[in-house]
């Protein structure tokens, strides 16, 4: 499972870094393969987050699809605006707390802080993909970080690769859309 999970996630994060359209396919299967491995890894609220995933995906697909058209990209581009910040900072901080207290209560989770965090960083990175903005791979990064250690601590090193990995690519990701947004 581990391995078709890592392929996908390649996949994936392929097509992002081309900012293609495919991406949001991948991401619609991808979270169930992850979500059985979570799951059974005891990592709750990345297993939820995988039906959030399959949400985002179908967010991500209709945002990118039905945008005006930009030359060969339905969305362009952008950095995140300035105004966006504090309400990211502040939706980010609710979902940690909220998720966090979730697993708090009611699951046997033996991380809950690290899982909330990467989970609140992912719904706020995904919402940022679904905008195209460039900053999103900087949220990546971060998740990405903090989920080398984790998955390497809850003992599915294959994946903890796959994120070590992510995280190189979120910074070729990161420059290859700065340059997209400077042409």
């Amino acid at each position: 499972m581990q391995i078709v999970g890592v392929v996908l996630g390649l996949l994936y994060l392929w097509l992002e870094y081309r900012a293609d359209i495919r991406l949001w396919i991948v991401g619609l299967i991808m979270p169930v393969v992850h979500g059985a491995l979570y799951y059974k890894a005891g990592l709750y609220a990345d297993f939820s987050m995988q039906v959030c995933y399959v949400l985002a995906g179908l967010y991500g697909w209709a945002v990118w699809h039905n945008a005006p058209r930009r030359g060969a990209s339905a969305v362009a581009v952008a950095h995140t605006p300035w105004r966006w910040l504090p309400a990211l900072v502040v939706g980010y901080a609710v979902l940690h707390a909220a998720i966090y207290g979730l697993l708090v209560r009611f699951t046997d989770s033996t991380v809950p802080f690290w899982d909330s965090l990467t989970t609140a960083l992912c719904i706020v990175a995904y919402w940022m993909l679904s905008r195209k903005w460039v900053e999103q791979w900087l949220v990546w990064l971060a998740v990405d970080i903090v989920t080398v250690g984790l998955y390497f601590y809850k003992g599915i090193s294959l994946t903890a690769g796959l994120y070590a990995l992510y995280s190189v690519l979120a910074v070729a990701g990161y420059l290859r859309w700065r340059r997209m947004v400077a042409r």
